[in-house]
């Protein structure tokens, strides 16, 4: 059982390490932008969308460096003029969606609770969906990598 785990991990060892590098730059992006969202909704009163669309702004930046980088190592000679476009339109479209179908199903569920409760919970939802949707993106959209360097 041992070699085929072995053989597993030798056959998928690099998406096995770009998601352990996703993870890592997630948690210090997570971290970051959950302190900027709360702090905005919470104590600037800033509302749902203006304050989780700022702290993805802020996150997206971090993330597009780290994960190009870290996660992905694209080299500056790989980089092409599209590559913030791709970027960005991959981030909008995770958030849109994401936060989309998270404040209401959260407010479905949660249909008896305050909307301050209602729109946190939907937050952190919203964070998961958009981490997992932003990974795939970023590995099949923006980062791609082309089929001569395999």
């Amino acid at each position: 059982m041992g070699i085929k785990i072995k053989q597993l991990y030798e056959k998928n060892k690099d998406f096995i390490m770009e998601v352990f590098h996703f993870c890592i730059v997630g948690v210090i992006n997570t971290l970051m932008g959950l302190v900027f969202i709360e702090v905005l909704y919470n104590i600037v009163h800033l509302n749902y969308w203006v304050a989780s669309g700022i702290s993805y702004f802020v996150g997206g930046v971090f993330s597009y460096f780290a994960n190009g980088k870290v996660t992905f190592k694209v080299e500056d000679k790989d980089k092409d003029k599209w590559l913030p476009w791709r970027f960005a339109i991959n981030i909008i479209v995770c958030y849109l969606i994401a936060y989309g179908v998270a404040k209401p199903l959260v407010r479905y569920v949660l249909s008896e609770q305050p909307t301050v409760i209602v729109e946190n919970v939907a937050i952190l939802i919203g964070m998961v969906l958009f981490t997992i949707m932003n990974f795939f993106g970023q590995k099949f959209f923006v980062f791609k990598k082309s089929g001569k360097e395999k």
